[in-house]
């Protein structure tokens, strides 16, 4: 399936997957995994975004990629002759790409959010060692405490996971 769904956001709307051409920098990308890394508390082997290839705060929309290599971890056992990327981890990678955008805006870089919910979940495609991720989100809401975006997952244009994603971030001192 193509992606094609459209979600609000700020003034105009946004259509997922059709949009002019990402801007880009030399390295092929906005942000690398080092300057992700600097923004989220995720690391290897768990950083599930490689690179951001879009940030468009204007529209309220981030783009990452994942290069989903044979040598990741979760193939040893998924399955084993048949290697598929687990679909709980392509959502992950969907919340990491989100998880990015909300460092990048003002007053939230040092705090971390949680899952709140998964909604409208639902997986169209197989990922398998070779692909590109296309991470697409497009945020609804966000508000001190709690967010929530239109997430796509794609390779190649075809659909391979969306789901609305949501998360809250606890108070300070919470996690502690």
């Amino acid at each position: 399936m193509k992606t094609g769904t459209t979600a609000a956001a700020g003034p105009e709307a946004v259509e997922l997957g059709r949009v002019p051409a990402e801007p880009r920098t030399a390295g092929g990308g906005l942000l690398t995994t080092r300057e992700i890394e600097a923004l989220i508390p995720h690391r290897w082997p768990f950083l599930l975004v490689d690179r951001i290839v879009a940030y468009e705060p204007e529209h309220a929309r981030i783009v990452g990629q994942k290069a989903v290599t044979a040598s990741e971890w979760f193939f040893q056992g998924h399955f084993p002759g048949l290697p598929v990327m687990p679909g709980v981890l392509q959502v992950e990678a969907l919340a990491q790409t989100m998880a990015v955008y909300v460092a990048r805006q003002e007053g939230f870089g040092d705090r971390i959010g949680l899952f709140a919910g998964i909604e409208e979940c639902r997986f169209k495609r197989i990922v398998t060692p070779g692909d590109t991720l296309r991470l697409e989100v497009v945020m609804e809401k966000l508000g001190r405490r709690f967010g929530r975006g239109k997430a796509v997952a794609s390779v190649d244009g075809d659909v391979a996971c969306e789901a609305v994603l949501s998360f809250v971030i606890p108070a300070a001192g919470a996690l502690r």
